[in-house]
């Protein structure tokens, strides 16, 4: 059995999709020959906390932990809201203040690759240390935070261990790279911290075939695309809505803000009595005063649910009870590469799925290939609301279903057996 070290900021209780790769990965990895060796902080600043994820972990896996210095700790000082909003890689460019400003200068100009880079240095001398006297065939980094693919490099160069750097997210094209108020000094710091971890790297993985293609571009190192997938293990209990409900989970700010959705079903509501009242929109997660106030000019507030964050489990019950699902990402070319890690839960609810997106989107190809739904571009009206109109009606026969195909090759058991095939042949 291959002993394999996964260097990761996220895990238990840490809460959010950010946790969920690795921590399912570790879960199943000894089904496909793989001992799970894991290293995390000890005290981490998370801006998401669930519980019930340690629940999870393999009662007798090896965890290892040292402690983390927390700039954000301080930064609290000043904006408890925004540095919260900061450390989840939440960035909004609208109303910023002075403070903000000076926030992100100093996050993007004193903190590169980002602001726990601090760690770097005691984890390579603490794992070095475990290395020596400890057999470990391979060693894993995930980012964000993308300064643990230094860790990797460094403990590659002076072990000659094979390293894996695997990329939930892109480094210098993520949507949010851009409001990090950098200086051209720093911007050709950061690409050339990406180019150094994309060329020394034995093996990268990476969550979309968009962020694929963007580092084939600087490597030639061998990429595998392993997406994030669903994991429903146990029953869950749930009776359907019975209102003509569009559910959101996940965070709702200001700049995915679907203004013409809301366009459509005010349309719509205006035509249609019956729909303005059967009409429940609900979100679960942040949603930015900017959205509830777009909702409120498109008189939408009466037909809106906001249940603020709930757990994973309860997200999964509410996803299997929502007539529809809703999926909003962000209209800008930095998130083509974008495929949230709800998206497989949402496949796995098997209930219908509008999906928002810019064009030529990877979350397009996933909807249309597994037959679970319908993605549209940013302002295009009119399919929109045929599509809504045809589910509602759906809806009022009682017919509203899908007939999605495909979908168990984006369950967590099978994407695992794809990783341990990489760890198990590529860094034989």
């Amino acid at each position: 059995m291959k002993r394999a070290l996964i260097i990761t900021y996220y895990w238990p209780p840490a809460g959010g999709p950010g946790v969920q790769r690795w921590l399912k990965f570790v879960k199943y990895f000894r089904e496909f020959g793989v001992e799970p060796i894991v290293y995390a902080p000890e005290n981490p600043n998370y801006p998401l906390v669930d519980e019930k994820f340690a629940s999870e972990i393999p009662s007798d896996i090896e965890v290892l932990k040292q402690p983390i210095n927390e700039p954000y700790r301080f930064a609290k000082l000043f904006s408890k809201k925004k540095t919260k909003q900061m450390s989840s890689g939440i960035i909004s460019k609208k109303e910023i203040s002075a403070v903000e400003k000076l926030m992100l200068y100093v996050r993007g100009n004193f903190f590169i690759p980002d602001a726990r880079m601090g760690w770097v240095k005691p984890s390579v001398k603490f794992l070095s240390k475990y290395i020596a006297e400890n057999s470990v065939d391979v060693v894993i980094t995930t980012g964000p935070p993308h300064s643990l693919h230094l860790i990797g490099m460094q403990l590659q160069k002076d072990l000659n261990v094979k390293w894996i750097a695997d990329f939930r997210d892109p480094w210098t094209t993520i949507h949010y790279h851009k409001s990090l108020r950098l200086n051209k000094a720093s911007e050709r710091k950061h690409k050339a911290l990406e180019a150094s971890v994309l060329k020394a790297a034995d093996i990268i993985t990476v969550t979309s075939p968009t962020t694929k293609k963007e580092f084939e571009m600087i490597t030639e190192t061998p990429i595998e695309v392993i997406t994030n997938g669903y994991d429903i293990s146990g029953k869950i209990d749930f009776e359907m809505d019975s209102k003509f409900s569009i559910s959101h989970i996940g965070s709702l700010l200001s700049e995915r803000n679907p203004e013409f959705l809301w366009k459509v079903l005010a349309e719509i509501c205006k035509e249609d009595t019956s729909f303005k009242n059967d009409l429940q929109l609900k979100f679960a997660g942040a949603v930015s005063e900017e959205v509830k106030q777009s909702l409120e000019s498109f008189q939408l507030s009466e037909n809106c649910e906001f249940l603020g964050y709930i757990s994973h489990s309860e997200a999964l019950k509410m996803q299997h009870q929502s007539q529809v699902l809703l999926l909003v990402e962000i209209n800008s070319a930095e998130t083509r590469a974008i495929i949230p890690g709800k998206l497989f839960e949402y496949l796995a609810a098997k209930r219908p799925i509008i999906a928002l997106g810019p064009k030529e989107s990877d979350i397009e190809g996933i909807i249309n290939e597994t037959k679970s739904g319908k993605f549209f571009s940013y302002w295009d009206d009119d399919e929109l609301k045929t599509e809504i109109l045809q589910l509602y009606k759906d809806f009022k026969n009682g017919e509203l279903k899908i007939a999605s195909e495909g979908i168990e090759k984006y369950s967590r058991r099978e994407l695992t057996r794809q990783m341990a095939s990489l760890i198990l042949v590529g860094c034989g």
